[in-house]
């Protein structure tokens, strides 16, 4: 099962089939053929198809885990169950328009999305919690017959089909550098929960996910977390869009650099304007505050992210805007019939 093994569990009182007597009423309603373009990583590896079905049941437990069982038959919960399924598949389909795999990691995040959004707060905080329960469980599976903490640091990561060992060091950096300025976080306590749950030959695109869920599971406890979760979250970002890992100290150069060659790519591949080559591209660039990023808490980050950064598709769908490029593009699309063009952007 797909999202399902990963669910808010029900209580003990939660019938196994929350919808019984209602046969009539599946769970999940988008029936769109493009649906069959999908497949589904699975965290073993596995390859299965796509099921929204499976999204729907996910949603429904989390909210009998939280309104108990006998909320199972209420005409409520089937509705909203039923939208923010088709939420959570438009934004899925919208990511992969053209199909492909989608890990499951990824469903979950944006189920978790589509309850928040939705405000549902009770509910996704039920989910998140939940789904941290399950990675401290699979974590703590992992590391059995494990020899010491060494042995659980000392491991490779794959990157482009290559082999190297973790730089802890840098991930160290990472997580202390997004705590900087914010008082009652704790990056010890981020980065340990965010080893727990490597193992040997995991992916360097999933230890970056993996250090984002450890700090958003903490939003709850203190909302400082959700700056936390966002700054993190702007290395992964970054990492996808530049091609290379950069510190937010970085950004002061790097986004002056980066910015011409933004604009250039997006006309390229006819994404952006031809009329906004006419800027003078470097000044706009060093105009451009890369501080302004800490601003993000996580949910407005992930929000521009998924839906209004700039995708290209013939590179597999990177996204490849940054959050100051994102804001300058479109003062600039403002201010293209202004005399001053630069200086009103």
């Amino acid at each position: 099962m797909q999202v399902a093994s990963s669910a808010v569990a029900p209580s003990p009182a939660t019938p196994q089939n929350p919808t019984a007597g209602e046969s009539s009423s599946p769970l999940a309603v988008n029936t769109d053929p493009r649906l069959a373009q999908y497949k589904v990583i699975r965290r073993n590896g596995a390859v299965v198809g796509f099921e929204p079905s499976k999204i729907a049941i996910a949603v429904t437990k989390a909210f009998l885990a939280v309104n108990g069982g006998q909320s199972a038959a209420s005409a409520r919960v089937r509705e909203l169950t039923a939208q923010l399924t088709d939420h959570v598949v438009t934004a899925l389909m919208r990511r992969k328009p053209e199909g492909g795999a989608i890990h499951i990691e990824e469903i979950q995040d944006q189920v978790e999305l589509a309850l928040m959004r939705g405000g549902e707060h009770e509910v996704a905080r039920a989910y998140v919690l939940y789904r941290e329960k399950r990675a401290q469980e699979r974590a703590h599976e992992k590391q059995k017959g494990a020899k010491g903490d060494a042995a659980t640091t000392a491991i490779n990561v794959v990157e482009q089909g290559v082999s190297r060992p973790l730089d802890l060091a840098r991930l160290k950096e990472l997580v202390q550098s997004s705590c900087a300025g914010l008082a009652e976080v704790e990056p010890e306590r981020i980065l340990k929960a965010t080893l727990k749950d490597l193992y040997e030959g995991v992916p360097m695109d999933e230890v970056r996910k993996c250090v984002v869920l450890a700090a958003r599971t903490l939003i709850e406890k203190d909302p400082a977390y959700s700056f936390v979760t966002a700054r993190l979250l702007l290395d992964s970002i970054r990492y996808e869009a530049m091609g290379e890992e950069c510190t937010q100290a970085d950004m002061a150069t790097k986004y002056a650099d980066y910015f011409p060659r933004f604009v250039k790519h997006g006309i390229k591949i006819g994404l952006l304007n031809e009329a906004l080559a006419q800027y003078d591209l470097k000044t706009l660039g060093k105009a451009l505050a890369p501080q302004r990023d800490l601003q993000f808490g996580y949910l407005g980050l992930q929000t521009l992210y998924d839906r209004y950064f700039l995708v290209d598709q013939y590179v597999g769908g990177r996204r490849f805007e940054l959050p100051q490029c994102f804001f300058m593009r479109v003062a600039m699309g403002l201010a293209l019939n202004e005399v001053d063009r630069e200086a009103r952007a």
